[in-house]
């Protein structure tokens, strides 16, 4: 996994200061009848920037931060979820607009869905639910023509939830000019051990050899498969600072680009997503070499 430069030049670096600077919640109660101005050319500045560079294909998303988002804010954490997923939406749609192909969201972990307490659990399927809903209802699928995947260990989900599931990809299966994966008690780890147990079994079954196994043949086997060579994120943000994978996408973003952002995720602005995109533009990617 490869972190990388970001490779900005000393303009680039002053400019980001200054506006970093001038966005603060410290600077902006003096400069308030300015704010959506200033937040105006410096989203401008970037979006031109990254039109001039490559657009990354696939790209994957940790949404992290909603619970400490709501807890500074004053709010119960539910409320942070909610706000995470309004955000969620609005990120999709710019990325929809800017042309990406592929989106894969960290919806739930799998040590969520085995951990948490019932009460959150409840208020994040429920979330879930609702987002799904909204995905069969409002026409975006066939908008954008979406082929929309949920994996993880879905018998740990809402059985309310996994019928829907089923019922928009049945929906989304016929198109394939986009694709949004959504992550749902998901673990790399345990993708990884289903896959290894469902390559046994075809092995014991007499239906491929041990000199059969692969990297091609084990991406057959992985819930992305379907992706084919858009199986592996170009870029993973992941937001609230923290600096790790927490069990995601283990296979597919062997050489991925990471770009950690230090805001919670009700928080993410285009500009952060442009800052995301621009990086990934600046770096340059080796795969291993």
């Amino acid at each position: 996994m490869n972190v990388g430069k970001a490779g900005k030049s000393f303009y680039e670096v002053v400019i980001d200061k200054i506006f970093d600077l001038l966005l603060k919640p410290q600077t902006q109660k003096f400069l308030q009848p300015f704010m959506d101005m200033l937040y105006s050319i410096y989203e401008r500045y970037l979006y031109k920037q990254i039109l001039k560079g490559p657009m990354p294909q696939h790209i994957a998303i940790i949404p992290d931060g909603n619970r400490r988002w709501a807890k500074e804010h004053g709010l119960d954490p539910k409320e942070g979820h909610r706000y995470g997923y309004e955000k969620m939406k609005e990120v999709l749609q710019e990325l929809y607009n800017m042309g990406v192909k592929v989106v894969t969201i960290y919806a739930m972990s799998y040590e969520n869905c085995l951990y948490r307490d019932e009460a959150e659990k409840d208020n994040l399927f429920n979330i879930i639910k609702i987002g799904l809903q909204t995905l069969l209802d409002d026409g975006i699928i066939q908008r954008h023509k979406i082929n929309v995947k949920v994996f993880g260990k879905l018998e740990l989900a809402k059985k309310d939830v996994v019928e829907l599931v089923l019922e928009i990809e049945k929906l989304s299966s016929k198109f394939n000019e986009r694709f949004l994966n959504i992550a749902l008690c998901y673990g790399g780890r345990q993708e990884i051990i289903d896959a290894i147990k469902s390559i046994v079994k075809d092995s014991l079954l007499g239906k491929l050899s041990i000199e059969d196994i692969n990297e091609d043949l084990v991406q057959k086997y992985i819930f992305t498969s379907h992706l084919e060579h858009l199986s592996e994120p170009d870029l993973v943000i992941r937001t609230s600072g923290e600096m790790r994978i927490s069990n995601f996408l283990l296979w597919q973003i062997a050489y991925s680009e990471l770009y950690f952002c230090d805001i919670y995720w009700p928080d993410f602005r285009k500009i952060d997503l442009y800052r995301a995109i621009r990086s990934y533009q600046q770096r340059e990617r080796r795969f291993g070499r």
